[in-house]
């Protein structure tokens, strides 16, 4: 069996030892001064040794950036101790040069980049940044390097966001010093609380963005009157067609449909326009859930009486809502109409609303026909439709679930979706602990709703 090249040379320099031990103890035996050999042994031993570490560390503190420094010569144990430094500087003489060649290029892919790299130390002050950082922010280097951030970036917005420690959403801000320029912040942790931190200019895009609600506000607000000024004279023309020819019949009541969903693709645009103009409500004033829920299940009932579905409530009574009592209002009705439109008849829709540490949390589950998963990432996108022939018999605009997930963000709730095809969905909105409340509940809420069940 072989053995490691250490330990060989542990035995051949113990077999040594041995032989010079024994060597001085029969010299000194023979002349008989054995205690007098053995102390000159130990003696010259002691004061190899003490050279070898001198010559040790005398070479150890030369400079080792490079290969001109080699190992003194020696033998036995010393010299392998000196060729194993030797080698172990070599390999870090090797890694660090491999590290340094991929710090270059990072440093030189960053510095092509057109966004903003910064590198921010445990301190969060400026550890290092890319050239393009200099043009968008105005850093100086070197004499920003270990200034805070925050020092050179004094918008309260950013300080907020930066302290905040939670970056999963980015911030959009106007560039220091240049409010034409709008920049997009994004921040990752990594290491020990360090940070970095990423900034682009969105400008166009913002541009381009609000010219897009400028246009959707606009079209959308003067197609409002013609609509009108047709589904009007389609009404009168409805009011007398036993008058018509049968041949016109079905076209006019097809007609007459259609601008109905036009009329209510129009509001949905409006309200969606109005919806990302408007400032964020603040968690000032403040609602009874219960009682809002409970008229949303009234209204859906009496919508869809035909249907017989089982309503089915829980919420305690005691929780206050934080936020606009029309937008929530809106948001939910819109996925219980959902609910009830895609659930057969004599299905069951449950709504609840469950309060934790966690926050708030609004949950309307059905037993109806379900989505296929692939389906899911995209039903909050705007006109996006599962079945563009189930949305033509519904009447659905394919705004709704934008419209709320505008506005469970606007009451920085984030909303949710699960489902399987044939085994129903659940639609839950969560909400921070901030937009709700415990109450006593006044006479009004206390009332229980009449056709939903309160569980």
């Amino acid at each position: 069996m072989s053995r490691s090249p250490l330990v060989q040379a542990w035995r051949a320099e113990l077999k040594r030892h041995f032989f010079i031990l024994t060597a001085v103890s029969l010299t000194g035996f023979a002349i008989g001064e054995l205690e007098l050999a053995w102390l000159l042994l130990f003696v010259s031993y002691a004061v190899s040794n003490f050279y070898q570490l001198l010559r040790l560390t005398k070479w150890l503190a030369k400079d080792h950036s490079s290969n001109k420094s080699p190992p003194p010569e020696s033998f036995g144990l010393w010299g392998g101790i000196f060729d194993g430094i030797y080698r172990l500087q070599k390999q870090e003489r090797r890694a660090s040069a491999y590290l340094e060649t991929i710090v270059n290029k990072a440093q030189e892919s960053s510095a092509a980049l057109e966004m903003a790299v910064i590198m921010i130390d445990r301190k969060n002050n400026l550890d290092w940044w890319n050239q393009a950082s200099e043009s968008l922010l105005g850093l100086r280097y070197p004499q920003d390097r270990g200034q805070p951030v925050t020092n050179l970036i004094r918008a309260p917005r950013f300080g907020e966001y930066f302290s905040s420690n939670n970056y999963d959403e980015p911030l959009k801000l106007n560039a220091p010093g240049d409010s034409g320029r709008v920049l997009e912040f994004q921040i990752a942790l990594f290491g020990e609380s360090e940070r970095l931190m990423i900034a682009r200019d969105i400008t166009r895009l913002h541009r381009l963005e609000l010219m897009r609600k400028d246009f959707v506000g606009n079209v959308s607000h003067e197609l409002g009157t013609p609509i009108t000024v047709i589904k009007g004279y389609l009404e009168t023309i409805m009011e007398n067609i036993q008058d018509l020819d049968d041949k016109w019949r079905k076209p006019i009541k097809q007609m007459h449909q259609q601008s109905y969903r036009i009329e209510n693709i129009v509001k949905d645009l409006l309200l969606l326009s109005s919806l990302e103009t408007k400032t964020r409500p603040r968690p000032q004033d403040s609602f009874s859930l219960l009682q809002l829920l409970s008229e949303i299940l009234n209204d859906t009932q009496q919508i869809f009486a035909k249907k017989s579905h089982d309503f089915r409530l829980d919420c305690n009574e005691k929780l206050q809502f934080l936020g606009e009592n029309g937008e929530l209002y809106s948001a939910i009705s819109n996925l219980i109409t959902n609910a009830a439109k895609y659930t057969p008849a004599g299905g069951t829709i449950m709504v609840s609303a469950k309060n934790s540490e966690a926050g708030l949390e609004i949950m309307i589950r059905d037993n109806g026909i379900g989505i296929e998963s692939q389906h899911l990432p995209r039903l909050t996108e705007r006109f996006y439709r599962v079945d563009v022939s189930r949305s033509s018999e519904t009447g659905g605009t394919g705004l709704g679930l934008a419209i709320v997930k505008h506005i469970v963000g606007r009451h920085d709730g984030e909303l949710n979706i699960e489902s399987e095809a044939g085994k129903g969905s659940r639609f839950i909105c969560h909400f921070p602990s901030i937009r709700v409340k415990l109450e006593a509940p006044n006479a009004a809420s206390m009332e229980p709703p009449a056709p939903a069940t309160t569980a």
